[in-house]
């Protein structure tokens, strides 16, 4: 893994105690591109082993998944960011041809859709939770998504001014609902996704799910007639 001064893409890796699982996802960074491992409060010394590896780090103290990845997003100076896990679900690497389509112009938007690799890579009380979101976002924004997963690209200024608000786990979803209400052009590939190492934090259990589902129902009951960011008022959407 390199970095650069001038990074190409910068990639925003939330983090809460994941020491076992950074060495491999850092590894997988392309080169040119910058990893911005956001530390949420880990206890683990996961942000002292990233510096150690050649990333910068981004504290944010404020607990949740969306509070560490909008740290990492207003961190962020390359032209496309880039979000994923960072407990070795999902291989940064794949962000590649997202970056690829993003800079071509074709998408606004691209997300990855997890195809389970092995037993205990998607527990089914979070695959059943999904499922369910994603029928609801169809029937808010008739997007025909089949995953709200975490591996995405988009361009940072653009992402900026979607306003975005939510910082629990409703953070993915709110950006593609706001997206999608702007108009975007928003487009979604199969990834693999393998077991993680670690406990998850936010589905790891029927519980966290619940926590998971309520939080992005909230962000679903938006008014779709919300003025949309005028940087973002173009294209069209994946139907």
């Amino acid at each position: 893994m390199t970095t650069s001064p001038a990074p190409y893409v910068d990639v925003v890796l939330p983090c809460l105690n994941e020491a076992g699982a950074l060495p491999w996802v850092l590894a997988r960074i392309p080169d040119g591109w910058r990893p911005l491992v956001v530390d949420n409060g880990s206890t683990d010394g996961s942000a002292d082993l990233a510096r150690a590896l050649g990333a910068t780090v981004v504290t944010e103290p404020r607990r949740g998944f969306g509070a560490a990845c909008h740290a990492g997003l207003t961190a962020a100076t390359a032209d496309i960011v880039c979000f994923c896990d960072c407990d070795a679900s999902l291989d940064p690497a794949l962000l590649a041809p997202f970056v690829h389509e993003i800079r071509a112009g074709t998408a606004d938007l691209v997300l990855g859709r997890r195809r389970p690799q092995g037993r205990g890579a998607w527990p089914a009380h979070a695959r059943a939770g999904n499922l369910a979101l994603a029928r609801m976002l169809r029937r808010r924004t008739g997007l025909r998504l089949h995953d709200l997963g975490p591996l995405r690209a988009a361009r940072r200024e653009r992402l900026l001014a979607l306003g975005l608000t939510d910082r629990r786990s409703g953070y993915p979803l709110q950006m593609v609902v706001r997206a999608a209400d702007a108009g975007w052009r928003i487009t979604e590939h199969d990834v693999p996704y393998l077991p993680r190492t670690g406990d998850s934090k936010v589905t790891g259990t029927w519980r966290g799910t619940w926590h998971a589902v309520r939080d992005m129902r909230r962000v679903l009951a938006e008014d779709p007639a919300r003025p949309a960011p005028r940087e973002a008022a173009h294209g069209g959407n994946s139907r």
